[in-house]
């Protein structure tokens, strides 16, 4: 699986930015896409996941974005993306897509360690 990230740039704080993960090559029936964020000399950190759920999925999020990251898929062009409003200057970072080709129980969704593909990542940097 590869996968592509873009959408990142700069933007005012309250801005807006959608993010997308296009994925390509052999991909599960059971997998789940999340996206984490990095600063320099930090650890990465979960911001959402969705995990395919029969022909659905469910969403998780980072408290601190909650209402106001969205995580959606679009299944047809195999894209996964992250709707991005209201941004704080804390948000900034760079915005890493990665996927777990099997399933990922609910509760290490947001572990790094269970996801086996990363896309490239994609800056993300909101001013003040």
């Amino acid at each position: 699986v590869q996968l592509q990230a873009s959408g990142g740039g700069l933007v005012q704080a309250g801005g807006s930015l959608r993010l997308s993960c296009a994925a390509s090559g052999r991909a599960s029936s059971g997998y789940t896409t999340g996206w984490f964020r990095q600063l320099p000399e930090k650890e990465r950190e979960f911001v959402a996941a969705i995990r395919r759920v029969g022909g659905g999925g469910m969403t998780y999020y980072q408290d601190s974005v909650k209402g106001r990251f969205t995580i959606s898929r679009d299944s047809a062009k195999n894209t996964v993306y992250l709707q991005m409003n209201s941004l704080k200057p804390e948000d900034t970072a760079v915005y890493y897509c990665a996927v777990a080709e099997g399933s990922i129980i609910a509760g290490l969704v947001h572990n790094s360690a269970y996801y086996d593909y990363w896309g490239q990542g994609t800056q993300v940097t909101v001013s003040s």
